[in-house]
């Protein structure tokens, strides 16, 4: 299989070119280690010397053969070290695999590597110290977004066609967005966080995967969604298979449109029409589009923010061994500062915020099905825009750093609700340019159907970056 074969195929289609017996899982893995190499040496998305072998998985799961990986921010793997992107974590050996990761074995996913995150995976910028910067497919100059950078400059450029993500503010939806790929952040308890943990990061994090294609999201989740055992709480199983939204009816909807940034940031001008188009798209199929938007009360996603990066320096207090501060970058230094002075009585305002915001957007998801909005309020932008090492930010400046660039994603790690950032549009100078669409808690199944449907009425497919792998 030749590189510039491989790079096309999504997972589905790799899969069933091996169920055909057109080529061997062997050759598949062959030839994307050939790709990551060449892709790697331009985006930087690695964070670790490909795995050899790759990590052992079932031969007969939903996507066998299929290639994958990992990312950097946290134990994941077992046997695999994890940094959090920071030179002050020298690379901690997971001791056992998350439950999720052993359903990616399970579906027959073929782990090869470990990819790139800003440390502590609190940043829109994947531009660690410890690795250099994440750059871009479509702009070598420009970041990926970030947390889950280096998962999105290698699935961009054909590099995988699949790479597991997270999301606590927009991680998975704004590198979605900065690279032209599909990001889908799943609802609350969707996906099980055991069995290390209960709640993850007070319930506002999320993991998943980013694609390049709607259906090979379907299928992933398929293989890795529902309960594990001693969840603390779950979300409603899916009436059918989410493969089988794909190309369904979705019916006639109700859906709201937005360009306003909740934050009172400004929109770039383009960004904002890519989401106005896709609302004109969407009452062209019959659909009934409005310009509306859930009351969203800015300080309580502030309040509610704050309180989830407190809860990540946490963790490292509460590690057995606290890293060691004078390695780490300003802004993680700040956040363990904040850790250490955060009480209870705030962290009980911050619950009081959370609830506050989830139930006025569940009040509006009782009146529209779907909300439409721009997943970034700007371009990718260039590299260094966001300085993590900056000492002159504060804890409260740096995420309204975040938000000024990110101003639509924050709320739906709050509220709970399914949100996909789909690459319906491109910049005037070939950028890519993301839409996030919210459905209420629980509809991932809407989210499929309309993702289907625009992928088809807007597509994607045959835009690839200037850095592909097919072409190098």
């Amino acid at each position: 299989m030749k590189i510039h074969e491989y790079a096309r195929y999504d997972a589905v289609g790799i899969r069933d070119l091996i169920r055909a017996g057109e080529v061997t899982a062997d050759e598949v893995e062959a030839t994307a280690r050939q790709a990551l190499e060449a892709a790697n040496a331009r985006v930087n998305g690695l964070a670790l010397p490909l795995f050899s072998p790759a990590l052992a998985h079932a031969a007969d799961g939903p996507l066998s053969g299929v290639p994958f990986l990992i990312k950097d921010h946290g134990p994941v793997a077992e046997g695999v070290p994890f940094t959090l992107g920071s030179r002050a974590l020298p690379g901690v050996v997971a001791w056992r695999d998350t439950d999720l990761m052993t359903r990616f074995r399970a579906a027959g996913l073929v782990t090869l590597g470990l990819t790139t995150v800003p440390e502590l995976c609190v940043s829109f910028a994947t531009e660690p110290l410890r690795y250099g910067p994440a750059r871009n497919p479509w702009d070598l100059d420009r970041g990926v977004g970030g947390s889950s950078g280096g998962a999105a400059a290698l699935v961009a450029a054909g590099a995988v066609p699949v790479a597991h993500a997270s999301d606590g503010a927009g991680s998975i939806r704004v590198p979605a967005s900065c690279c032209g790929l599909v990001g889908l952040k799943p609802s609350r308890g969707r996906i099980t966080p055991g069995p290390d943990a209960g709640e993850p990061i007070l319930g506002m994090s999320y993991e998943f995967a980013l694609t390049r294609t709607v259906r090979d999201a379907a299928h992933l989740l398929d293989a890795v969604q529902g309960p594990g055992i001693g969840d603390k709480y779950t979300a409603p199983p899916p009436r059918r298979a989410y493969a089988e939204e794909i190309g369904a009816d979705p019916g006639r909807l109700r859906v709201a449109v937005t360009t306003e940034a909740w934050a009172g940031t400004p929109v770039d001008p383009e960004v904002a029409a890519a989401a106005i188009r896709v609302g004109r798209v969407l009452e062209q199929a019959g659909h009934t589009v409005a310009e509306a938007s859930p009351v969203v009360d800015w300080e309580a996603v502030m309040r509610a923010w704050v309180c989830e990066a407190v809860a990540i320096a946490a963790t490292l207090l509460l590690a057995p061994r606290i890293p060691d501060e004078s390695r780490m970058e300003a802004v993680s230094r700040r956040f363990l500062a904040a850790a250490r002075e955060y009480s209870g009585l705030d962290m009980l305002a911050a619950f009081d915020a959370q609830n506050r915001v989830s139930r006025s957007v569940g009040a509006f998801f009782a009146e529209y099905d779907l909300l439409i909005t721009p997943t970034l309020g700007r371009l990718p932008a260039p590299h260094g825009t966001l300085r993590f090492d900056d000492p002159g930010h504060t804890l409260t400046s740096w995420l309204e750093s975040l938000a000024e660039y990110g101003p639509f994603t924050p709320v739906f790690n709050v509220t709970g609700s399914p949100a996909i950032s789909l690459p319906l549009a491109h910049s005037e100078n070939g950028l890519p340019i993301g839409v996030q669409i919210v459905a209420a808690y629980g509809r991932e199944d809407l989210l499929f159907r309309i993702a289907a449907h625009l992928e088809q009425a807007m597509p994607w497919k045959e835009r690839v970056p200037p850095v592909f792998a097919g072409n190098l």
